[in-house]
């Protein structure tokens, strides 16, 4: 099965610097090595971006070249993982104008007035937009660790040792725009289009947020970190549902509020991954 992957991690935002995380780099490096090391995939098939080279332009840039691959038969498995913050966005689109658009904050995150510049910030429409075009016999695999909402925040996330991987609406016009809107979510956005070929592992639920947090000596996606260490400790063995399990009990354990998702179809559930 010819591969290809795009890992992505930022924890410095050119406009920004007081947004900055510490533990999404080193989750780009983390989901690079599980690739290599249990996944098969070679160097050349696994594209890197974190801090100044993850702009929007070359993220999309990144996952274009990985779709045309695709379309053009050189690819059968594609990966894509993104370790950032989120925020929400209104419909850009216009064809929903009661939902808000989740969005992935790139290095060159940026605002026009008092909404995020859409020519600086990637929605899941546009994420959407790529992925709908991958043949029925390409399996795409989208890690998410990052998060689109803090309602669910909580005294515990605000630990020294953890910090939410979300970043709030700008004024309070761009606040009430979403407020009261249903976030589709790039699962949903992808399924109304009829694309069931694909697999998501989201760090937490849509009204929850996922931590970037001190593990072991070290900063990382609470998310990422267990996923990484339960593939490694089952040497790829177990099915997807059963890793999903593993790292829920892990983040349990270590009081965090997040609860990972894996969205796909129940046959690709009970299979390992890759």
């Amino acid at each position: 099965m010819a591969k290809q992957a795009l890992c992505v991690g930022i924890n410095n935002f050119k406009n920004y610097p007081s947004a900055a995380l510490q533990g999404c780099v080193n989750d780009a490096d983390d989901m690079q090595s599980l690739l290599k090391n249990l996944l098969g995939f070679q160097d050349t098939d696994i594209v890197k971006l974190t801090d100044t080279k993850a702009t929007k332009t070359n993220i999309i840039k990144n996952l274009k070249e990985m779709v045309e691959g695709a379309k053009n038969g050189k690819y059968s498995y594609l990966v894509f993982s993104m370790s950032s913050h989120g925020t929400q966005v209104p419909d850009l689109s216009g064809d929903e104008p009661d939902r808000a658009d989740e969005a992935f904050c790139p290095y060159d995150l940026a605002q026009k007035g008092d909404v995020w510049d859409p020519k600086h910030i990637i929605t899941d429409d546009e994420l959407r937009d790529l992925f709908i075009q991958l043949p029925k016999d390409v399996l795409l695999e989208v890690y998410l660790d990052t998060c689109h909402s803090g309602t669910g925040l909580k005294a515990i996330d605000f630990l020294l040792d953890r910090k939410p991987r979300y970043l709030p609406l700008l004024s309070m016009e761009a606040f009430l725009k979403v407020d009261g809107k249903r976030p589709r979510g790039l699962n949903k956005a992808l399924m109304e289009k009829g694309i069931t070929h694909h697999i998501l592992w989201a760090a937490c639920r849509a009204d929850q947020t996922s931590a970037d947090a001190s593990i072991n000596g070290g900063w990382h996606g609470a998310f990422t970190y267990y996923f990484c260490k339960e593939m490694v400790s089952s040497k790829n063995k177990l099915s997807r549902s059963a890793i999903l399990e593993k790292i829920r009990k892990d983040l349990r354990a270590g009081n965090y509020t997040q609860i990972p998702q894996l969205e796909c179809e129940a046959t690709v559930r009970d299979k390992t991954i890759g």
